[in-house]
């Protein structure tokens, strides 16, 4: 019996108490807390404007960083074309990066020749100058501005603060001479790179076939863009040119490089490109070739940019008005004046990123201007409207 009593008290766990109930693992874990809408708003925003911050602090870097990266994405398929042409690989980089960089170089060298024709052109015309600007304080101070005030603006025409002014925003010689080398650096160390980019996306695409489709799909897009724009825009110049030289507005090389400079800026770049050949123009001839001036670059803006242009490029950018605007505005601010011109592959570059890449943000893509099956629902519910109103006039009683 005592052995029995033993038994009863020594046996197992599992024989002396009954077995505990099974947990769930899951019911163990800590609960997870949402946190509030405006809590997720407020710290998106904060992320970004961190983000802006560093993009600002090293824009000397960065702007030449993607202008590097764009060009890179349009010559890309040169290189492959002349590889599949039996071209041997370091041949064709080397090959396309030297066009590239050569078409860069002639471009700055014809800036750089163009801001000098600027700096001994304006003051041949300092007599004109100093009077309209004399004629504008006087109208100044006819509103009700106060004569200091007045006075300040006029001083702001003085035509060596004119010059100082766009070789501040030009960078200087130094500022372009490191932006070409570095421009220069990475293109031929991207170059390189690019012969793994099928690779690497295809390792990805196994993960995250979203990003790759985004990704793919917005080089295509940039391409285009800056391909047409390009073409465009030297087509743009080149008219603009001629037309200033028939009238005899000087400086009209400047102007040209101006206007094809500003044909990448979309929505203000024409009123940039237009006011300096409008001056000069004024100054030269007086209102006949102010209001030529006037016509030619409006009608060559509104064939280039309003009817070729959006036919050319299609479905590549999809950016609305407000948007394309504002991020003009916006890349100037955080890197300089090459953000206007990279504005609408940048602003891209943002939506393939944080839209496209994730199928479940993909409805919001119409609020960006991808409008095409939103075009549809706006004709059917302007049609369901205009139905309903003559159904309400039909429904209304006579009068009297």
């Amino acid at each position: 019996m005592a052995r029995g009593w033993w038994r009863r008290n020594t046996g197992s766990p599992s024989e002396t108490a009954p077995a505990p109930d099974p947990v769930d693992a899951s019911s163990m874990a800590p609960p997870s807390v949402a946190l509030p809408r405006a809590s997720i708003i407020l710290l998106g925003f904060a992320g970004a404007v961190v983000v802006m911050f560093g993009l600002a602090a090293a824009r000397s870097v960065v702007a030449p960083a993607f202008l590097a990266l764009v060009l890179t994405i349009c010559v890309h398929p040169v290189r492959v074309g002349l590889v599949r042409r039996g071209v041997p690989v370091g041949l064709a980089t080397g090959g396309a990066i030297v066009a590239v960089f050569a078409l860069l170089a002639g471009f700055v060298v014809t800036l750089v020749f163009a801001l000098a024709q600027f700096t001994t052109l304006l003051p041949e015309y300092t007599p004109q100058i100093q009077s309209a600007a004399a004629n504008i304080g006087d109208a100044l101070e006819g509103l009700g501005i106060g004569a200091q005030q007045a006075q300040a603006i006029v001083d702001g025409l003085e035509p060596s603060r004119i010059i100082d002014v766009v070789t501040a925003v030009l960078g200087g010689v130094a500022g372009i001479t490191f932006s070409l080398v570095v421009i220069l650096t990475l293109l031929i160390l991207m170059a390189m790179d690019g012969t793994y980019a099928p690779a690497i996306l295809s390792q990805l695409r196994s993960r995250r076939a979203a990003l790759v489709d985004a990704l793919v799909l917005y080089t295509r897009n940039v391409r285009r863009y800056m391909v047409v724009t390009t073409a465009l825009g030297a087509a743009q110049g080149v008219l603009n040119w001629i037309a200033l030289l028939v009238l005899q507005v000087p400086g009209a090389l400047l102007w040209g490089v101006l206007s094809f400079i500003c044909s990448f800026i979309p929505n203000i770049g024409y009123f940039i490109a237009i006011v300096p050949p409008l001056v000069f123009g004024f100054l030269s001839g007086g209102w006949p070739v102010f209001i030529a001036v006037l016509l030619v670059y409006g009608v060559v803006n509104a064939v280039v940019q309003s009817i070729v242009q959006p036919k050319v490029v299609g479905g590549a950018v999809r950016l609305s008005e407000t948007i394309t605007f504002v991020s003009v505005l916006f890349w100037a601010l955080v890197i300089g004046p090459i953000g206007a011109v990279l504005a609408v592959p940048l602003t891209l570059l943002v939506r393939s990123v944080l839209l496209d890449a994730d199928p479940a943000l993909a409805w919001w893509r119409p609020a960006t201007g991808d409008v095409e099956e939103t075009k549809g629902i706006a004709a059917e519910l302007s049609a369901q409207a205009r139905a309903q109103a003559k159904a309400d006039r039909a429904a209304r009683p006579p009068r009297g």
